[in-house]
C-alpha cells in the first residue's frame, strides 16, 4: 500500500522527463511560426497565420486515421473543420479570431494530453499546445503594437 504514492510520484517525474523536449521545442516552433510571415511576404500576415493555423489543426486528422477508430477520425475531423472555418474568417476579419483559434486549439490539446483520446499521441499534445500558445501571445502582441494583418 506505501508503494503506490512513490509509483505515482515516480510515474508523474517520468512524465514530466518524456514532454521535458517537446516542450522546450514548442518554444522554439512557436517562435518560428510567429516569424512565418516574414518568410512569405507576398501574402496577407492574417493569410500566413491562417494557413499555419489550418495545417496545426489537420494534424490530428492523421493520428486520428492511425488510431484506426472511425469515431476518432470523424470527432478529429469536424474539430479540424472547425478551425479551418475560424482561419478562413480571420483571413478578412479581425486578427483576433487568430488569436482565438491558436489558444482554442492549445486547449484542445491540453485536453488530448489528460484524456488521450487518440492513441498514441503521448508528446505531441505538449508540445503543440506551447506551439499554440507561444503563437497566439505573439500574435496578441503584434495586434496590440498596431501590426497590420491585411493590406
Amino acid at each position: 500500500m506505501r508503494d503506490a504514492p512513490v509509483r505515482g510520484a515516480l510515474e508523474a517525474h517520468e512524465e514530466s522527463r518524456q514532454v521535458r523536449a517537446p516542450v522546450m521545442w514548442g518554444f522554439v516552433w512557436g517562435g518560428i511560426q510567429a516569424a512565418s510571415p516574414l518568410v512569405f511576404w507576398w501574402l496577407d500576415t492574417a493569410t500566413v497565420y491562417a494557413l499555419g493555423l489550418v495545417l496545426i489543426a489537420s494534424v490530428y486528422i492523421g493520428f486520428a486515421v492511425a488510431d484506426g477508430r472511425w469515431l476518432v477520425i470523424a470527432f478529429e475531423t469536424n474539430v479540424a473543420a472547425i478551425f479551418v472555418v475560424i482561419a478562413a474568417a480571420a483571413v478578412t476579419q479581425s486578427p483576433w479570431l487568430l488569436v482565438l483559434g491558436l489558444a482554442g486549439h492549445g486547449l484542445k490539446d491540453l485536453w488530448q494530453h489528460r484524456s488521450h483520446y487518440v492513441a498514441n499521441t503521448r508528446w505531441w499534445p505538449p508540445f503543440c499546445l506551447v506551439v499554440d500558445w507561444v503563437a497566439a501571445a505573439i500574435i496578441a502582441i503584434e495586434i496590440a503594437a498596431g501590426v497590420h494583418f491585411h493590406q
